[in-house]
């Protein structure tokens, strides 16, 4: 068990939800895959045996402590599970999102598609109103590349159980494709997963690229143009695809205490300094206070 005092950050802006409260359910880099672009930084904890991390029954209280905190303007689109790991590791995730949707809000579950093969996983994430799975290549190649798997991950179950588990799904799936330039960014790589999500047919697939610092050098977003051909490859095999490029805003919601309120979300979201200032504006504070934190190696 780790810190239980990040388990609940936001409400955040998302530019795929909207505002958000978010769920930390995993501890810090345990996680299935050790992403190349990774904001987290590289995984040290690759696994993918199921367990307990925290408590169901925390998380829940302190979202309802979250929720009940929040004015009326502030209450949140989604509450989303979207930890510094891998969601689906959580062996109580189902129980978890059954309790949650007591609360009257939708549940989203961000997750990397690496457990989806468990028939435990399918079941848990049955109950959820919107699933976002992580699809960045169906090359093996690329995959061991970009993702860096467990050893004991098999690309192509895990992209039939996707299928086998769409047909299932009463909720909003999406899809997420992660473009790192001269990757998985060539023409035959895109035309491969446009195939792929064909079949699937997500509510949207989303075209993203790395926005903050990775966890290896050497990671760089293409350029546009590469970004417009992904965009029409998509297009032209009939899915609904946006771009999930855009900085998602400084609407972060506050308590009134500046020092709280940042140590909170940058434990589980990275903060521009733009944001940052307007956090300061709206909770009164001033650059001592940040610099405090700063000194004291806290942020």
């Amino acid at each position: 068990m780790e810190n239980t005092s990040t388990l609940v950050f936001g409400p955040v802006p998302s530019r795929r939800l909207g505002k958000s409260v978010g769920i930390n359910n995993i501890p810090h880099k345990v996680c299935s895959y050790s992403c190349l672009y990774c904001q987290v930084g590289k995984g040290d904890k690759i696994r993918i045996e199921r367990q307990e991390f925290h408590s169901p029954y925390t998380i829940m209280q302190q979202v309802e402590q979250k929720i009940n905190s929040l004015k009326h303007q502030d209450l949140p689109d989604y509450i989303t599970i979207v930890p510094d790991g891998e969601p689906t590791l959580d062996i109580n995730l189902g129980k978890l999102i059954a309790m949650l949707k007591t609360l009257g809000l939708p549940i989203a579950v961000i997750t990397n598609s690496s457990l989806i093969h468990l028939d435990d996983v399918k079941n848990d994430l049955l109950n959820a109103d919107y699933i976002s799975f992580k699809i960045d290549t169906l090359n093996f190649t690329t995959w061991k590349h970009i993702n860096k798997p467990h050893k004991k991950l098999v690309l192509n179950e895990i992209l039939n159980s996707i299928l086998e588990f769409k047909r299932c799904y009463t909720g909003k799936l999406v899809t997420e494709t992660m473009l790192v330039d001269n990757i998985n960014t060539s023409t035959d790589e895109l035309i491969m997963i446009a195939q792929y999500l064909q079949k699937l047919k997500p509510d949207i697939a989303y075209l993203s690229i790395p926005t903050r610092p990775p966890a290896f050098q050497g990671i760089y977003p293409p350029n546009e143009e590469t970004l417009i051909n992904a965009h029409e490859i998509f297009y032209w095999h009939c899915l609904n695809v946006e771009y999930l490029t855009g900085y998602e805003g400084n609407e972060f919601s506050s308590t009134g205490n500046f020092e709280s309120d940042l140590l909170s979300i940058t434990a589980v979201h990275p903060l521009r300094m733009d944001a940052v200032k307007a956090l300061m504006l709206k909770t009164q504070a001033t650059e001592e206070n940040l610099e405090k934190l700063i000194k004291e190696n806290k942020v």
